[in-house]
């Protein structure tokens, strides 16, 4: 649970293995998701050619679009003076964003793969294993439609194209494994942040007030959004030698969460933690995780969260959780808001 717990286990692969899988009670059936779910060297090799479509130079090419999806989004509900903020656009951006600019699915598809893999996440577990087949297959005729007609090389065809692993190529079931699990990550965790970023605000009218007339303070506080509005809340590892944590005795073979929620509010690492500031100096979190593994989709989630709070603030700077209702949550290894009712004035939305 603390941050430097959390720290060192995450960055020690060797002996606090992703390889079987970070899913508490895996449900049978349910395939590994690589190369979240694998270890070096394999994790390393796909990392090495992913990484490049989703560092920050990659991903500032897809800000027009981005902030065109969010302001279209806005003019869907503008002039009703109220929205489901989750519904109306924080499910809908992230899929777009990663849909448009990366792996090329039909954004009319995005209902069907949000539901397979909300299912897949917090639905029974019973019918989890079911749902993330749904998606599997989906993604994987989408993949092999590249494969068999290769394009300019982006990242469906590195996809596509696979990694070595022992000595040849990779299964195809590997590699769709690959952009379901990027797929999943993409359009499954952003809308956390953001829904709870625009809540505080809701609920916080002199922060609102502050970004608004400052953007230049947005950037801090997404780090601060990012730290207490966790979307990954732990995810698990198993040990691989006996070894102790924290005056813990772990066996190898047990399995552990690596509570990345409770770490980004330790108090040994974050003053004040139960305070959300959005000027907060040099903030410290774990919301991307740490290690090998860490989000490789860090960059377009701040950049996405950036035109957000840009683009909300700027044609709605005025906004407040609709009188009666709350935001409802669904919560498991990852957290969701579900529904968040705003309404606003309509002659400050213009």
């Amino acid at each position: 649970n603390r941050y430097e717990d959390v720290r060192r286990a995450g960055q020690d692969w060797q002996t606090f293995s992703s390889a079987k899988g970070f899913q508490p009670n895996r449900p049978d059936g349910v395939p590994y998701l690589y190369p979240e779910e694998s270890d070096p060297p394999y994790h390393d090799e796909w990392r090495r050619v992913l990484n490049p479509f989703f560092g920050p130079r990659a991903v500032a090419e897809f800000e027009d679009q981005i902030r065109a999806d969010a302001n279209e989004l806005i003019d869907s509900f503008i002039d009703r003076g109220s929205c489901d903020f989750v519904a109306d656009f924080a499910a809908e951006l992230p899929g777009r964003a990663f849909f448009k600019n990366l792996v090329h699915v039909p954004v009319e598809d995005l209902p069907m793969l949000l539901e397979a893999m909300d299912n897949g996440i917090y639905g029974p577990v019973e019918e989890r294993a079911e749902s993330f087949a749904k998606a599997f297959g989906y993604l994987g005729e989408h993949l092999a439609k590249r494969r068999d007609n290769p394009g300019p090389g982006d990242l469906l065809d590195t996809i596509a194209a696979g990694v070595e692993k022992d000595g040849e190529i990779c299964p195809w079931e590997d590699r769709v494994s690959i952009i379901t699990d990027l797929t999943l990550g993409g359009i499954a965790t952003t809308t956390y942040v953001m829904s709870g970023a625009i809540h505080h605000l809701a609920t916080h009218p002199d922060d609102r007030k502050a970004l608004a007339a400052d953007p230049l303070l947005i950037p801090n506080a997404i780090e601060e959004f990012a730290r207490v509005f966790p979307p990954v809340v732990a995810l698990g590892r198993s040990v691989t030698r006996d070894v102790e944590v924290a005056g813990t005795q772990l066996k190898e073979g047990d399995f552990v969460l690596l509570n990345y929620a409770s770490a980004s509010r330790d108090p040994d690492a974050v003053e004040n933690p139960k305070m959300l500031d959005i000027r907060r100096d040099g903030v410290v979190h774990t919301a991307f995780g740490v290690g090998p593994h860490r989000c490789i989709g860090s960059h377009l989630a701040r950049l996405e969260l950036r035109v957000v709070l840009e683009e909300v603030l700027r044609r709605i700077p005025e906004f407040e959780v609709a009188p009666g209702k709350s935001p409802q949550y669904e919560t498991g290894v990852l957290r969701s808001m579900t529904t968040l009712p705003l309404v606003f004035p309509t002659e400050a939305a213009k």
